[in-house]
C-alpha cells in the first residue's frame, strides 16, 4: 500500500485539512452497521480449511518476506461485563503453564514448515504481539521462558529497530513485571483503562484508580518503553458527557503515545457477560454522539492526529508519521507500520494472514480452547495435523477491493490511476456502479471525487468505514446485519 498521501505536503504538522469534522446530523443520515475491516473479506467468509491446506501455505511462504507474530492469551482473573473478546475467566496460576507448553508445541510445529531467507537459519521477525484475555496473566517466568524460546526458532531484528508489544490490566502486574518486559525487548504497551469514573467502574466490574494509570505510564517511561497507548470506551453504563470528559481530560495529563476510543456496542444476546448490564444504565444515542464529539474535539486541539477507526495518536508517532506518508496499513492487528509482513498467529482463536504470490490466505485456529488443545495434541503424533480451522482464500478481484478499501481506511485517499496500475484495470469502469453509490456522500462532502480518485473530506473520516463498505461485494448479499454500528 504506496498510495501518496493526501498528507504528503503537510508531512511533520497537523493541518485543519486532516483533522476529522463532527457533524451529528451527517452521522445520524449514515451511522449504520458495517465491519471494521481487519480484513478483507472479513472473518464472516471464513470456511472449513481442507486437511494439509495450513501445511502446504506455511511450506511455500515467501521465505524472505518477514513476519509479525501474534500471540493469544485468553486467560483474565476478572470479568468485564462489557467484554466481546475470546476469553476464559479463571484464578487458577496452572492454566497458564499448561497453555504455554501447548503454544510452544505449536510454535515448533508450524516452525519446521518455514523457510528461512537465504543467508540465515531461521525466519525474520519484525513484529510482535500479545493479546488477550490478560496476556500478563502469564507468570513473569512464563514470560521469560516463552520470549527465550522464540528466540530460538526466530531471528528478531533489534529492539530499536522492531515493534514488540503487549496488552496490560494494570491490576495484574507484579513489581517487576514491566521491568522483565522491557529487559526481554517489548518496547510498546498497551493499557486497558475504559474510563477513569468510579461509578462507570464499578457498573463494568473493572475498577482501578487514576493513580494507578499513572504510575504504570511513568514506570514505562523510565524504562524506556517507545510508544504507550491507551483504550478508553464511550457509551458504557452511568458514562456522561460530563464524566467522559473529565477522564479524558485526565488521560492527556498522562501524555499517552496513542489512544484507542472505541464504541461500546451493547450485544447481550451475542455475549453472556454484557447481560450484567442492564439497557436502563446505558446512556442514549444523542448522548453517545455527545461524548464522541467532544473527545475528538478534546484529543485534536490536545495536539493528537486521528489515524482512524477509533485511533488516536501523537504528530511524532510512527502510526501518524506513516499516514503522513501514506505508508500506513491494516490488518488484524489493526493500524500498523509492518505491512510488508506475514501474519503468524499462535493460540486459541487466534488469526494468520500469509500471501503466497499473488494469493493470500486468512486462517484461523479453533476459538474453543479444548479444540484447540485436542488439535495440538493430535500435532504430536500426525505432523500433517494443523491447528488452523477454518480459511479463507483471497480472489485476484478480493485483492483489488481490499486494496481500494485498506486506502481509504488508512490515507483517506484512492489514486485511480495507481489502481489501474497495479491491476491492470480501468478503475472508473470498473467500479462504476460503487461510484455512483458514492454520488450522495459527495453531495453530502463526505467524500470529493473526480477523474483522479476518492479522498475522504473532513466531514467523512468519521465514517470511512461506510465509504469502504461501498467496495465491499459481500456485505449486502450476505452479513449486513451482523455487524455493530459505525458510530
Amino acid at each position: 500500500m504506496q498510495t501518496e498521501s493526501p498528507y504528503a505536503s503537510t508531512r511533520g504538522s497537523i493541518t485543519s485539512k486532516q483533522l476529522p469534522a463532527f457533524d451529528e446530523s451527517i452521522i445520524h443520515k449514515y451511522n449504520r452497521s458495517g465491519p471494521r475491516y481487519t480484513s478483507y473479506p472479513t472473518a464472516l467468509e471464513f470456511s472449513p480449511i481442507p486437511d494439509d491446506l495450513e501445511t502446504k501455505i506455511l511450506q511455500n511462504r515467501e521465505a524472505r518476506a518477514p513476519l509479525s507474530l501474534y500471540f493469544h492469551i485468553p486467560f483474565c482473573r476478572h470479568l468485564c461485563y462489557y467484554c466481546a473478546c475470546n476469553k476464559i475467566i479463571t484464578k487458577k496460576n496452572s492454566d497458564s503453564g499448561d497453555y504455554l507448553q501447548y503454544l510452544i508445541a505449536e510454535i515448533k510445529h508450524k516452525r519446521r514448515l518455514l523457510s528461512a531467507p537465504e543467508g540465515s537459519s531461521k525466519p525474520l521477525v519484525k513484529q510482535l504481539h500479545l493479546g488477550g484475555g490478560t496476556p500478563t496473566f502469564l507468570r513473569d517466568e512464563e514470560m521469560v521462558q516463552l520470549w527465550e524460546f522464540l528466540q530460538t526458532q526466530f531471528e528478531f531484528l533489534p529492539e530499536d529497530q522492531g515493534d514488540y508489544s503487549i496488552e496490560i490490566d494494570p491490576r495484574e502486574l507484579s513489581g517487576e513485571t514491566l521491568k522483565t518486559l522491557r529487559n526481554l525487548g517489548f518496547n510498546r504497551i498497551s493499557l486497558g483503562v475504559q474510563d477513569l469514573d468510579e461509578t462507570v467502574q464499578i457498573a463494568v466490574n473493572r475498577v482501578h484508580s487514576a493513580e494507578l494509570i499513572e504510575n504504570v505510564l511513568n514506570e514505562a517511561r523510565e524504562l524506556g518503553f517507545h510508544s504507550i497507548n491507551i483504550d478508553l470506551i464511550y457509551g458504557l453504563p452511568h458514562q456522561t458527557p460530563v464524566t467522559l470528559a473529565k477522564t479524558v481530560q485526565r488521560i492527556i495529563e498522562m501524555s499517552p503515545d496513542r489512544l484507542s476510543v472505541f464504541n461500546y456496542a451493547h450485544l447481550p444476546e451475542r455475549f453472556k457477560a454484557q447481560r450484567q448490564i442492564k439497557d436502563e444504565d446505558l446512556p442514549s444515542p444523542a448522548a453517545k454522539l455527545t461524548m464522541l464529539g467532544n473527545t475528538i474535539n478534546t484529543l485534536t486541539e490536545a495536539g493528537y492526529q486521528y489515524i482512524g477507526i477509533d485511533h488516536f495518536a501523537k504528530p511524532d508517532d510512527e502510526l501518524s508519521v506513516a499516514q503522513r506518508a501514506g505508508k500506513l496499513h491494516r490488518n488484524f492487528q489493526g493500524y500498523t507500520i509492518m505491512g510488508d509482513c506475514d501474519l503468524l498467529g499462535f493460540g486459541v482463536s487466534s488469526i494468520s494472514q500469509i500471501a503466497n504470490a499473488n494469493t493470500r490466505y486468512i486462517l484461523q485456529n479453533d476459538t474453543d480452547l479444548q479444540g484447540y488443545h485436542a488439535n495440538i495434541d493430535a500435532a504430536q503424533t500426525n505432523l500433517m495435523t494443523m491447528p488452523a480451522v477454518k480459511y479463507i482464500k483471497t480472489s485476484i478481484k478480493d485483492r483489488l477491493r481490499e486494496y481500494v478499501i485498506m486506502n481509504l481506511l488508512c490515507h483517506d485517499y484512492i489514486d485511480f490511476k495507481d489502481v489501474n496500475q497495479k491491476f491492470g484495470i480501468d478503475a472508473i469502469t470498473y467500479f462504476i456502479d460503487e461510484i455512483q453509490q458514492l454520488g450522495a456522500m459527495q453531495e453530502d462532502r463526505l467524500i470529493d471525487m473526480d477523474a483522479a480518485g476518492i479522498r475522504v473530506l473532513p466531514k467523512g473520516r468519521l465514517l470511512g468505514r461506510n465509504v469502504a463498505m461501498v467496495f465491499d461485494e459481500y456485505l449486502e448479499k450476505k452479513h449486513k446485519n451482523r455487524f455493530s454500528k459505525v458510530i
